[in-house]
């Protein structure tokens, strides 16, 4: 079913035709996760804008005048050092021997998260095995965390388990992901069914290259701005243009003016194009020099031990504490008063209201 829907999404006359709406269109993913890349532009840099105007405000009130030296990150470099750290989590999964599922959703979590935060508020790196370790739960492939944190290089539980609560928000608590690959072996068992697909035209490397591709379109926006079986059907093209075309014409509504296929075009060669050119690491020495400078431009109210730290701690306790002092002065007022702290009695009238309202809702 993933397969058919990269015909019905990238043609808006099919969608018309067809009473039936895919699966995909009633998801998370579809109706909270997808934007432009103008929209994606204008959301990363809106952050990194108010992150920088808070941090240098913060400074200042530390030490005025401490900010004008300090070269924040911008959007881009932001980006780029969220991008080293989603090449890692590959690299854990295959030491944890994880399945494809679980490095998939990781990746898509830790994209989704910083479209609601920025790297000066919170760091990659943890928030990246904070994203691994949430993804083996939420794709049914637990891991106990002293296990998963004992087999990492200086991590603690600490540093999963203080961050598990913020990913979770930042996600809207939406943890289903649908992914390309998944689309892709829908297509490619979908082309064992064609008539005029031979098992010659379809060898097993060519289903091989076409995975390499969806995984190369992890390193980008694919996902965020186009539907998991155009990747698929846009990475098949990329290892094999006749299977593409061959199978996206087998989808094409009777009577339509032209082969389905030339109506893809132009959404798959966007597809293409971003694989190919963007489907890569990073430079790891324009990383390091963004990581260096993330260290002297960090929130200062993030990093333990600081000035701005200590004094959002005491503020934090202190309205804490005024809330718990509130509701104790509602109690004993509510008592000393003759009341009941817990809501008065509903007297034979105001019964007989509510059991009527609940016959007319029935």
């Amino acid at each position: 079913m993933a397969a058919d829907n990269a015909a019905k999404e990238a043609d808006p006359q099919a969608n018309s035709l067809t009473v039936k709406r895919p699966l995909y269109e009633g998801s998370t993913q579809y109706k909270s996760w997808r934007y432009s890349p103008e929209q994606l532009e204008q959301i990363r840099t809106s952050l990194n804008v108010a992150a920088v105007s808070v941090i240098r405000n913060t400074f200042e009130a530390d030490e005025p005048g401490s900010s004008e030296d300090v070269l924040f990150l911008n959007a881009n470099e932001e980006q780029l050092l969220v991008k080293l750290y989603i090449t890692k989590i590959p690299q854990l999964c295959g030491h944890f021997r994880f399945p494809e599922e679980v490095e998939a959703t990781a990746i898509s979590y830790l994209k989704r998260f910083y479209l609601k935060n920025t790297v000066m508020d919170w760091h990659p790196k943890n928030v990246m095995l904070t994203t691994l370790f949430l993804a083996t739960k939420t794709t049914n492939n637990p891991i106990s965390l002293e296990s998963y944190t004992s087999n990492i290089p200086k991590t603690s539980s600490s540093d999963v388990l203080d961050l598990e609560f913020l990913v979770s928000q930042s996600l809207n608590f939406e943890f289903a992901v649908w992914h390309a690959h998944r689309a892709l072996w829908g297509i490619w068992l979908d082309l064992q069914s064609l008539p005029d697909v031979s098992e010659d035209l379809r060898p097993q490397d060519v289903y091989d290259i076409a995975i390499k591709h969806v995984r190369a379109s992890r390193f980008t926006d694919a996902e965020l701005i186009y539907t998991p079986s155009q990747i698929a059907l846009a990475s098949l093209a990329l290892a094999s243009p006749v299977l593409a075309e061959r199978w996206a014409d087998s989808k094409a509504v009777a009577g339509a003016a032209q082969p389905f296929s030339a109506t893809l075009d132009p959404t798959l060669g966007s597809i293409k194009y971003i694989i190919t050119q963007m489907g890569h690491p990073p430079d790891v020495e324009a990383v390091r020099e963004v990581d260096r400078r993330l260290k002297l431009c960090k929130n200062p109210e993030k990093v333990p031990g600081s000035k701005a730290y200590l004094a959002r701690q005491v503020a934090e306790q202190q309205r804490a504490e005024e809330k718990r002092n509130k509701k104790a002065e509602d109690v004993r007022r509510a008592v000393t008063e003759g009341g009941n702290p817990f809501g008065s009695e509903l007297n034979e009238d105001e019964k007989a209201k509510q059991l009527a309202e609940l016959d007319d809702d029935d």
